[in-house]
């Protein structure tokens, strides 16, 4: 094998995975596959441009859009004059777009890359450490590699729905870059995805229409966040839960939606549909399996706790990494980055491996009002503790009850703090209303350091009347 096939480390992807070079590693030969994400094939993965975000910046303008319909509480009397679609987006991508293409260019050309070497195409396993990449230009390279990391990420989930994917809806890969917004949307999907979109088009003026096989939108938070947010959205936009989609369809005034509740047939309609049911690992498009390589649940690859990849027996396969969305449960950027950092220590330090499994994972959803959550639910938690005979502590703390919470005259939210009644070790948190992202952190902290609530509350000031006085009461209700 020549030296120009065969490379010291291959890396597959271009998102957490592209944190992997460094100048600890010049000494050795490396190359990037990447075949770009999105319609676009954009380089830098799902987050930087289809993902966290760009959503997220959509999420900011939503939130300011809204703003007029929620002040007139406040004695304030505010009107939204317009929405400028093609702005909004604009400005948005315009400053991903760069962002993207700069960091493709770097490791394209910069003298810091100079041992990498980068191939923009499609990677597929044709045996053991040996790959096949289809470039760009349809030639075609074959690659051997001593260790090879994957980090190929996810893509939009299509459901098997009679003549939905005929109807070419949108997806979030391809939603916010629309040429223009839509009078109506139908969005099927009731998680993080589906919930987000939600309140990013009902506040540009779209008029939405939210398809849920479930009763119930975001069923992962805990029962009582879900059916607050439930409530919520549903005063907003036009909810259809417990329907079971049956078929979609491109008609000439846009789509038609069919589906069953019961023994009633719904119809809906719309100018545009969004899926926004979930996302599947791109483990597929790599055939993994003549890799020789195992799956886990729902086509990732199978992983141990150090991000060694698996066989189809459970076996290690020495040389052979994931991270992220290819191999991980919790599709998140903030996981796909501790464990690249864990990947990385582990191929320089094999005699001292770190394990990734060893901190709570918090997961944050930027609707409106924003929920996050870390740990176990209530509901699993008296489950866990009827099964092992310990008990428990369940505080409910209402933003309506702190002097800030007045301030915003907030009356739907809370955080419900779920505690061991011996120690008060920590053992989940939900939140949901303003800033519930940022609250959540405060409790992630204690978790992952080992704090207990009575340590947490009672070890330093609590700023009043600020915000974090949700926690700090929470905490005080758990803490004696």
């Amino acid at each position: 094998m020549n030296a120009q096939t065969h490379y010291d480390i291959a890396l597959i992807g271009s998102g957490s995975v592209n944190s992997f070079p460094g100048p600890d590693l010049a000494g050795r030969s490396i190359v990037q596959i990447d075949r770009g994400v999105g319609p676009q094939a954009v380089f830098g993965g799902t987050c930087l441009n289809l993902g966290c975000i760009p959503t997220k910046m959509f999420v900011r303008t939503a939130d300011l859009a809204l703003a007029p319909s929620e002040s007139a509480a406040l004695g304030v009397r505010e009107r939204l004059e317009g929405v400028d679609w093609p702005a909004i987006r604009d400005r948005i991508f315009g400053r991903i777009d760069p962002i993207s293409a700069g960091g493709e260019e770097y490791r394209a050309s910069h003298e810091d890359n100079a041992n990498l070497t980068l191939l923009r195409g499609e990677a597929r396993f044709t045996g053991p450490k040996t790959l096949r990449v289809e470039l760009a230009d349809g030639t075609t390279r074959e690659i051997t590699a001593d260790t090879i990391v994957l980090g190929a990420g996810s893509r939009p989930e299509i459901p098997a729905i009679d003549g939905l994917a005929d109807a070419a809806p949108q997806t979030s890969d391809t939603v916010m870059r629309m040429d223009a917004l839509p009078a109506s949307m139908l969005i099927l999907g009731s998680g993080i995805i589906a919930v987000e979109f939600a309140h990013v088009l009902d506040a540009l003026g779209v008029d939405v229409t939210l398809v849920a096989r479930s009763q119930r939108v975001l069923r992962a938070a805990d029962a009582d966040v879900s059916a607050r947010l439930t409530e919520i959205l549903g005063g907003r936009i036009r909810l259809e839960t417990g329907l079971d989609t049956t078929s979609v369809r491109r008609t000439e005034g846009g789509v038609e939606l069919r589906g069953t509740r019961g023994r009633e047939e719904v119809v809906l309609q719309a100018e545009d549909v969004l899926v926004a049911t979930g996302r599947r690992p791109n483990s597929d498009r790599l055939d993994v399996a003549a890799g020789g390589i195992g799956l886990a649940e729902g086509g990732r690859v199978a992983v141990d706790a150090y991000q060694r990849v698996l066989d189809p027996e459970g076996q290690v396969l020495p040389g052979v990494w994931a991270l992220g969305d290819i191999s991980s449960p919790d599709q998140l950027k903030h996981v796909a980055n501790h464990q690249l950092r864990i990947v990385r220590h582990n191929v320089l330090h094999p005699e001292e491996m770190r394990r990734s499994d060893e901190m709570p994972v918090p997961f944050g959803v930027f609707t409106h009002p924003q929920v996050a959550w870390v740990g176990v639910d209530e509901e699993t938690a008296r489950a866990e503790a009827e099964r092992s005979g310990r008990e428990i502590r369940v505080a409910v703390q209402e933003y309506a009850s702190i002097a800030y919470g007045w301030a915003m005259e907030d009356t739907t939210g809370f955080l419900k703090l779920v505690v061991d009644a011996e120690s008060t070790a920590i053992l989940g948190a939900q939140i949901i209303g303003p800033e519930a992202t940022s609250l959540i952190q405060l409790l992630v902290q204690a978790m992952s350091t080992g704090q207990t609530a009575r340590d947490l509350a009672r070890t330093q000031y609590w700023i009043h009347p600020a915000m974090p006085e949700l926690v700090e009461n929470a905490l005080l209700q758990v803490a004696d």
